[in-house]
């Protein structure tokens, strides 16, 4: 398995948290967990090498060879695989919570949990980018095409500062801010700001800071094998261990004692720094 970041164009940098290529040989292993963690990033791929499949909520989702997919915000656990045991190749934008809704216009609510095919929302544009993609045979130039697209759907949609200030403090804060916090530092009601996140990002603010907080912990371990989930300077932001591990199997579907021994190679992959 490979996995290489990749620059953001410097335009894109204060809406796009990451960029990256993955590229294997075929599936991953079947003794892999293939669990991908919520880490409140509305992504957009590429396949440009063999589909993608996906499990969410039971639900089965698949994103065909060359095809290009939007991931909504997703705030439950998600099993992802190559769709067939060959070679293997993804590009993906992860948009900050901030910043997907400058690319699309469209409520983003509508895609929360969900994958669909960025044709089902762009039309022909989208599918022009695809052909565009296949015509292209190098990496690098299906990433310069993805941000080249990116940049011009950038300047259709206006800039809504208010839900911006409040989800950068959600992320600042390692989601320790509240809603009534938000609700004085803006003059903006709880009821104001909650359609305003269901609008922008698809989830309330109070979700989004749920998920902030579980990403700090889920990080750590991905980027260092000898952190563990058990060590006591992992519950600050919550009220007590069991309120920790409450959330720990909403985001990962396992109690701690059911994670633990098992493996997730690839889903730690998607939070290298």
């Amino acid at each position: 398995m490979r996995f290489q970041l990749i620059q953001p164009h410097p335009l894109l940098k204060p809406y796009i948290e990451k960029m990256w290529v993955f590229e294997s040989s075929g599936k991953m292993p079947a003794e892999d967990l293939k669990l991908v963690v919520p880490n409140g990033n509305i992504k957009l791929t590429v396949a440009f090498r063999n589909g993608i499949v996906a499990a969410i909520n039971g639900q089965r989702f698949a994103s065909k060879e060359q095809g290009i997919s939007l991931t909504g915000l997703v705030d439950m656990p998600v099993i992802l695989d190559a769709d067939k045991d060959i070679a293997t190749g993804t590009l993906c934008a992860e948009f900050n919570p901030q910043g997907a809704y400058r690319f699309f216009r469209m409520p983003l609510n509508e895609i929360k949990n969900q994958i669909r095919p960025l044709d089902d929302i762009l039309g022909t544009v989208a599918q022009q980018l695809e052909e565009q993609m296949v015509n292209v045979e190098s990496v690098a130039g299906k990433v310069a095409l993805l941000q080249q697209f990116l940049l011009n759907q950038l300047l259709l949609q206006e800039e809504d500062t208010i839900f911006e200030y409040c989800a950068a403090r959600i992320i600042s804060s390692k989601g320790k801010i509240t809603v009534k916090e938000l609700e004085k530092k803006t003059g903006y009601s709880s009821r104001w700001l909650n359609m305003k996140f269901t609008d922008k990002l698809g989830i309330s603010p109070k979700n989004l800071s749920t998920i902030i907080r579980f990403k700090q912990y889920y990080n750590a371990v991905a980027n260092n094998a000898e952190l563990s989930f058990m060590k006591n300077d992992f519950y600050d932001l919550y009220y007590d261990q069991s309120h920790f591990m409450k959330e720990f199997k909403r985001f990962t579907g396992l109690s701690y004692s059911g994670f633990e021994n098992t493996t997730n190679d690839f889903g730690k992959l998607f939070y290298k720094e």
